[in-house]
């Protein structure tokens, strides 16, 4: 909760008006009851109306200030807990922005949508709840009973014994709560994820026929989610009816008792009523309190999940030496005995790889599933680190070179495409954000999609649907690799980016990439691709078994042979 409390010192002094003015409010609010007391005394029992209507006046004058300061309260109150909600979900969003891939593996996506929202959300509206009634409902409680013992002391020690009771009760309430909202987060995250699973694969859901399982599914991820709830919401419902009972019971003492004392001449009526007026508050401002210790509880809950991202080690940072201003010259790419492996796993994905690129030369990457392809062009950039031997950019160590500049000058496809809700030109220029027109017609011609975009209802002001779903695979693969070209990157990563283009226009794609002068990284499982590549690296097992040309390749490597063969037969082989 200390970390949370940061964000809001730059509103101290606003949090502070509300609060002052929630005290001017509370203190018309005690005050109330002793007037009030005064009048039916004073006046109505002595028949002296100029007392009545002397302290009525007081009444009423108080009243409207603290009308006015309820509403000033309000609205300060307002104003920092909208305030507090904006800046934690901007510094958790630019936290999460800057995770690396071994971050993103301890937070799945759905959790971070529910940090970001609804947890944010439960913090804002505390803040709100502390300034306006958090503080003010136990200072109500301890200024009734205050009261009361300057009102009438015999009577007021009977409402001020339920206290301590109920103060108990209501902290052990609020560390059990914490315990079960907290499950209550974590199964909200889960019943998000199983959500979002079906609204991203709905279409294949649909072919395969699985809508019920998958509603059979989400049912039972939802029915757990109801029963947390229930079960959080048992504990924390039953504070009000135990509030309601022992102060009932108070009350109940105090009119019992009032009586006596009035029969005795120990109190008058206008006593006894104030105290009542004190107890009745008192049971209001508990039951608020227990009100409060759910809300603080869920709180609490979702303050250590912010955290938790907050207070997150970023694994991969720029050195305290490295240079700002460094930017590439000719993207040469060198891999000096390099081995890795993922976050939390014992095997090596790579192992003692070496191998050069010169600048501008095509390196086409082959190997099976799982064979290391792209981890290793994802090491390039930066999207991980290696667990030793060195990769060099310009003959850099990659490590010595600031992520942010180090980026800006690589062009990276992934192998999942994503394009983003609006326009063509918009998902183009994602890739450079002062890109003019020009630049993104020249990127899209080089990727070979502008004619299909010409074509088009509305060309470049075509509307994309989310990750490009009225479009083929081919035109998404193609869209993309224009986002990367519109940079002008030094180096060019290709994830396996063209696996859905038909043979011609792969190769009028890879003769046009020639024309960038940038060396480029074309991971494959097509041999049409690596024809005319510069280098071609065989992976297996992490291992790498082969370099060469595609000539080179035929003649000494039996598994490229066997590639070959499994795409052209035998015949197209020998005739490579």
């Amino acid at each position: 909760m200390l970390t949370m409390f940061a964000f809001l010192k730059k509103y101290r002094f606003t949090a502070y008006a509300a609060l002052v003015l929630m005290l001017i409010e509370l203190m018309v609010e005690l005050l109330q009851p002793f007037i009030i007391s005064k009048i039916i005394d004073d006046g109505i029992g002595k028949d002296n109306l100029s007392v009545v209507l002397e302290w009525g006046g007081f009444l009423i004058g108080c009243s409207i200030v603290a009308f006015a300061a309820g509403i000033l309260s309000s609205f300060y109150a307002s104003h920092v807990s909208q305030s507090f909600g904006f800046d934690l979900r901007e510094r958790l969003y630019e936290k999460v922005q800057s995770f690396s891939f071994a971050n993103f593996n301890r937070f799945p996506e759905s959790s971070l949508i529910t940090r970001l929202t609804n947890d944010v959300t439960q913090l804002q509206n505390t803040v709100f709840m502390g300034l306006r009634i958090m503080l003010r409902a136990p200072l109500l409680v301890i200024g009734s009973i205050v009261m009361a013992f300057i009102v009438q002391p015999s009577l007021a020690i009977w409402l001020a014994a339920a206290i301590p009771f109920l103060g108990i009760f209501l902290v052990w309430v609020l560390k059990k709560g914490e315990a079960l909202f907290r499950s209550v987060q974590q199964q909200l995250d889960h019943v998000n994820s199983v959500m979002q699973q079906n609204l991203i694969g709905m279409r294949i859901i649909r072919v395969f026929v699985r809508m019920r399982h998958e509603a059979g599914r989400f049912a039972s991820s939802s029915e757990q989610l109801m029963d947390r709830t229930v079960a959080a919401l048992r504990l924390t419902e039953t504070t009000m009816p135990i509030v309601l009972l022992v102060m009932n019971a108070s009350v109940m003492a105090v009119l019992w008792f009032g009586r006596i004392e009035l029969d005795t001449i120990g109190a008058t009526a206008g006593e006894v009523i104030a105290i009542v007026n004190y107890a009745t508050r008192t049971t209001g401002a508990l039951s608020i309190m227990s009100m409060i210790v759910v809300n603080f509880s869920r709180a609490r809950a979702s303050a250590q999940r912010i955290e938790e991202v907050i207070l997150t080690d970023i694994d991969l940072t720029d050195t305290t030496d490295s240079d700002e201003e460094a930017k590439l010259r000719n993207g040469s790419v060198s891999f000096e005995n390099v081995s890795f492996q993922y976050p939390d796993s014992d095997e090596h994905v790579l192992n003692q790889i070496s191998f050069s690129a010169r600048p501008g030369e095509t390196i086409a990457i082959m190997g099976a599933t799982g064979s290391g392809k792209s981890s290793l062009i994802q090491l390039i950039p930066r999207l991980y680190d290696v667990q030793s031997g060195e990769i060099r950019v310009d003959g850099i160590d990659n490590r010595m070179l600031k992520l942010g500049q180090l980026r800006k000058q690589i062009g990276y496809v992934p192998q999942e495409i994503m394009l983003f809700t609006g326009t063509v030109e918009e998902n183009i220029r994602w890739g450079k954000e002062d890109a003019t027109r020009e630049e993104i017609i020249e990127a899209a011609k080089l990727a070979q999609i502008h004619d299909t975009i010409m074509k088009l209802p509305e060309q470049y002001e075509t509307i994309v649907g989310q990750k490009g779903v009225n479009l083929s695979g081919g035109q998404k693969q193609r869209l993309t690799i224009a986002r990367a070209l519109v940079r002008k990157p030094v180096i060019l990563l290709l994830d396996d980016s063209t696996s859905a283009l038909d043979i011609r226009t792969e190769e009028n794609l890879l003769q046009a990439l020639k024309q960038m002068k940038c060396t480029t990284f074309l991971v494959t499982q097509k041999i049409s691709s690596t024809v005319s590549a510069d280098s071609i690296l065989l992976l297996d097992d992490g291992q790498l078994l082969a370099q060469g040309k595609h000539e080179q390749l035929i003649r000494e490597s039996s598994l490229y042979q066997k590639i070959c063969e499994s795409q052209f037969g035998k015949e197209g082989v020998s005739r490579a």
